[in-house]
């Protein structure tokens, strides 16, 4: 029948290798010096063979031994990383994350809000998708991604919600453009513009439309789309005016475009998900604090 060996005595073996006395096996391991000493023995005993010879006070490794430690060598280096790694990954310097975002702050917000989670997380990698926010929320609530980032109002079963704080609407207009002189915007000042608007699915632009019911002016809309970041772009080209969130705006705000608060206020609200039920994941709750933490103080570059 063959022999075997536990843990305890080849970590015992290892230890006294690595140190060269019991004492500082001991020491390593947290256990006393006969528990090691028994351990060695008791190794010696299974595999037939001495691993070490007394010389005073002195262990010396015999070549058997050294042979034997070669070996385990790299697997109790592994071992160690493995452990280094799991604690990295408890105190969120090493990981992945997987993020969904909807396209309106996926090129300017979120960067800034990534940078600033990896500058202290240099062994944490990310992906990142952008999508729809149905489809984001779909991909969290099927735990395809640990964290989302959504327009409201939307609800899904499986998945927790964080409200953010309201992202004002403001207008964009193109450079040179008459209302360029204007401070701020009323929806008013709208009447006759060509305007470039959401899609009628978006929260906003159901606040758009009854803003310019209640002023008793009529919307000329030239172009729907479902993108922010498309709107922008079309101003930018002379096409027309938008309106969207002033998150969306800022990626435009040194580009072909003026910005102008509205008078009204219009807002878009956001939301970070997460799977549920369930413990969410130590790095999604890292990056949900950097986020908010971005909105909150913009870090300057």
């Amino acid at each position: 029948m063959k022999k075997t060996v536990n843990l305890r005595q080849v970590e015992s073996f290892y230890s006294v290798m690595r140190t060269g006395t019991v004492v500082g096996a001991a020491q390593l391991m947290n256990v006393t010096q006969p528990a090691v000493s028994k351990a060695i023995a008791l190794l010696e005993l299974r595999i037939g063979y001495k691993l070490f010879e007394r010389r005073g006070r002195k262990l010396v490794a015999t070549p058997e031994a050294e042979a034997l430690y070669r070996e385990i060598e790299p697997i109790y280096g592994s071992l160690e990383r493995i452990s280094q790694i799991a604690e990295d990954i408890r105190n969120q310097r090493a990981g992945a994350l997987r993020i969904a975002t909807l396209p309106s702050i996926s090129q300017w917000l979120l960067p800034k809000a990534i940078t600033r989670f990896l500058s202290t997380r240099p062994n944490v990698s990310v992906y990142i998708e952008s999508l729809p926010s149905r489809q984001v929320a779909d991909l969290v609530a099927t735990r395809q991604f640990d964290v989302g980032l959504i327009e409201l109002p939307l609800s899904r079963p499986a998945i927790s919600t964080e409200t953010l704080d309201p992202s004002p609407a403001v207008a964009i207009l193109p450079i040179g453009h008459r209302l360029t002189t204007k401070r701020a915007i009323s929806i008013k000042d709208l009447a006759n513009e060509r305007l470039i608007l959401l899609s009628q699915h978006s929260f906003l632009r159901h606040q758009i439309d009854d803003a310019f019911s209640n002023a008793g002016v009529a919307a000329n809309v030239i172009v729907e789309t479902p993108h922010s970041l498309v709107a922008c772009g079309l101003v930018a080209a002379g096409a027309g005016i938008t309106l969207v969130s002033r998150w969306a705006a800022e990626l435009f705000s040194a580009h072909d475009v003026v910005v102008r608060p509205l008078r009204e206020e219009l807002a878009s609200r956001y939301a970070i998900i997460f799977p549920s039920p369930g413990p969410r994941l130590l790095l999604a709750e890292a990056f949900t604090k950097d986020f908010k933490e971005e909105i909150r103080h913009p870090k300057r570059r």
